[in-house]
């Protein structure tokens, strides 16, 4: 008889597909982003602490690549529970809201709806952490790097709005 249990052994089809979700996220968001960076991005006023245009692709795609090892750390150990469904509500929205950046701030050139989007994604971060971290620990611990990326990029976007006000 077949369990429905998840398995504890490593399954690279699942593993795969959580790469190809989140990669494929950052490769679609940097559809809006790289032509915008020599063209819009270059006009605005930047604060000092702004990274090389360089640093952003390197972030993003290491970032990307915990992300899916956290959610697949935590779809392995999938109960059905009310608590892993809200877990992966919350994985998804944060998802939403790191594709919708891109767009609404480079695509849209819309600086203080890129803000608004910036801060839910930072809430929806930490919702994240906190609900991973009921399954797994590490899951959880994968994604602080995200946060203090995304907590500077909120950072970077709040004094860019500021300073091209």
């Amino acid at each position: 008889m077949r369990s429905n249990l998840p398995s504890n052994k490593f399954q690279p089809l699942a593993f795969t597909i959580s790469l190809l979700i989140t990669l494929t996220i950052g490769v679609v968001a940097s559809i809006f982003t790289r032509p915008e960076i020599k063209t819009w991005y270059i006009t605005l006023n930047k604060p000092s602490f702004t990274p090389p245009n360089w640093l952003f692709p390197v972030a993003w795609t290491t970032l990307y690549i915990l992300i899916a090892v956290s959610a697949y750390l935590i779809w392995k150990l999938r109960d059905g529970s009310s608590t892993y469904k809200t877990a992966a509500i919350i994985y998804v929205i944060q998802l939403a809201l790191n594709f919708s950046w891109s767009i609404v701030f480079f695509g849209m050139h819309q600086i203080m709806g890129g803000l608004f989007i910036i801060v839910a994604l930072l809430v929806t971060i930490i919702l994240n952490i906190s609900w991973f971290n009921r399954f797994s620990k590490t899951a959880a611990w994968l994604l602080v790097p995200y946060l203090l990326w995304v907590s500077y990029a909120t950072l970077l976007n709040i004094s860019i709005s500021v300073l091209n006000k």
